[in-house]
Formats: C-alpha cells, sequence, structure tokens
C-alpha cells in the first residue's frame, strides 16, 4: 500500500514540478523506498520465479496472480513492474520456459513494446516511426543528447521558430522518460535540460 501510495505522490510531484504550480510540501517529499527494498527479491529472482511459474509439475507453484502481487509489492522492481506484469500476462498458457527463454523473452517483449511505444509517439507528433526510432538509437548510442539533431528531426515539419519550440518541448516531455527507461540509470548528456519541462 505504501508503494502504490508513494508512486502516486511520486507522479503528482512530478506533474508539480513539470508545472511549476504544485504543492510546496509535496515538492519537498523524498520517497525512501530502501526500507521496502529486499535482496531477495531482484530481477533475477522474478526471471526464477516466471520460470518456474510456467513449468508443469506436481509440487506447488506460484500462480501469476500471486507473482504479481510479489512484484507489485517489492520496490526494487517499481520502474519495471508494469512491463513485468504485462510480460507475464503475456505468456502462454501451458507452455515450460526455462530461465534463460524467459529473459531472452522478456527483453524482446520491452524491445518490441518501446518500438510500438516510439512509433505511436511518432505518428501523434507527425513524424515518421523511423525518423524518430534513428534518433532515439542515435542518442542511447552516444548517450548524449543533442539540441541540433532535435532540430533536424523536427525540419520537415516546416514550422516557424516559435512552432518549432513548442512542438520540441511537447514531444520532449513524452520523450524524455522513455529515454530514462531506455537509459537504466546512466546519465544521458545534455538531456537534463528537458529533465525539469
Amino acid at each position: 500500500m505504501y508503494l502504490e501510495t508513494a508512486q502516486e505522490l511520486k507522479r503528482k510531484q512530478n506533474a508539480g514540478n513539470q508545472n511549476n504550480d504544485g504543492d510546496k510540501t509535496l515538492q519537498e517529499l523524498d520517497f525512501e523506498f530502501v526500507l521496502f527494498s529486499s535482496a531477495f527479491i531482484d530481477y533475477d529472482y522474478i526471471m526464477g520465479l516466471i520460470a518456474k511459474s510456467t513449468q508443469t509439475t506436481s509440487k506447488t507453484k506460484m500462480t501469476r496472480q500471486q507473482l504479481i502481487d510479489l512484484i507489485c509489492s517489492s520496490s526494487n522492481l517499481m520502474d519495471e513492474r508494469d512491463d513485468i506484469v504485462a510480460y507475464i500476462n503475456s505468456l502462454p498458457v501451458g507452455q515450460s520456459l526455462n530461465e534463460k527463454e524467459i529473459r531472452e523473452g522478456y527483453q524482446a517483449f520491452k524491445t518490441t513494446k518501446a518500438n510500438s511505444d516510439l512509433a505511436d509517439m511518432a505518428n501523434k507528433h507527425g513524424l515518421a516511426p523511423q525518423t524518430l526510432q534513428a534518433f532515439v538509437d542515435g542518442i542511447m548510442n552516444r548517450m548524449i543528447f543533442d539540441g541540433e539533431q532535435l532540430s533536424d528531426l523536427l525540419a520537415p515539419l516546416e514550422l516557424g521558430w516559435k512552432a518549432r519550440t513548442q512542438k520540441e518541448l511537447v514531444l520532449m516531455e513524452e520523450l524524455v522518460p522513455m529515454l530514462n527507461k531506455l537509459a537504466q540509470g546512466r546519465e544521458i548528456s545534455g538531456l537534463a535540460a528537458y529533465d525539469s519541462i
């Protein structure tokens, strides 16, 4: 329950920072998830449990719902929780998978989901999906955000400087969380200017 409340308040906190008119008390909250963190429930452990839950043995196994509840109770996996739950729900029923297959399947699932989300974002902003994908790939390969490349990305829209600036801000508001997720805790140089959008 604490984690659910903390996530909701953190979303409101981020929205307040973006709008610069959020509740001062809410903006000053610092969430301590370490207390709820467990070395026992980590990524490797969860991948192993998912694999075991697909096995057809006579031993008692964890149900998908129990597995999802365990993931939801762990602060270690807060950033990936939604993806892991969606992946668990996408697994075929009655098919035994080993841990290696689960890991590879999860990575493929995340890649497909990220590509789909990026294509949706491109379509929403009037960009070619492959162009936006190349832009994101360029950032992730170098771990450097280049504002000039962002201008080049939006050049085909033939917008005036004011409209282009607004379009950049709207696009980056959606793109920054995706880039941070793809970076998995690593810093992307030059992106900090957009973190406070």
